[in-house]
């Protein structure tokens, strides 16, 4: 992750609970991940986290997001708004149910990448003040 970061190369979270671990991790460093990429990394992690992620959060470690179709109203449709945009996830939403995808955890998945959608003029989130 070090000299993914290092490199300016993206970092892709496999699921809710990887990205949730990653931003946590990043949340407790004492210098930021790109002022010394090699200090941030030179510690192990562990613990429990109660990270919310909604949207306005400033993501430090996560690029991109694969995950499932989560179910409406659930904090984890908030994580993925606060990572491509409310405006967009709800348009995504409603394309899914129109087209019978299923949600919830054995069902349909998604990648987020909200780079791609802003090199391709596509507002995102909002990046927050």
């Amino acid at each position: 992750l070090a000299q993914v970061k290092a490199q300016g190369q993206r970092v892709c979270a496999v699921g809710t609970t990887s990205l949730r671990s990653l931003e946590s991790w990043a949340a407790q460093l004492q210098t930021p991940i790109a002022e010394a990429p090699s200090a941030a990394f030179a510690h192990d992690f562990e613990g429990e986290t109660s990270l919310f992620i909604y949207p306005g959060f400033q993501f430090r470690m996560t690029d991109v997001l694969l995950t499932n179709f989560h179910l409406p109203k659930s904090s984890l449709f908030v994580l993925v708004c606060a990572l491509a945009g409310t405006p967009l996830m709800q348009r995504a939403y409603a394309h899914a149910i129109a087209a019978s995808y299923r949600f919830y955890s054995y069902g349909d998945a998604m990648l987020i990448a909200p780079h791609a959608l802003s090199d391709a003029g596509v507002a995102a989130r909002t990046p927050a003040a």
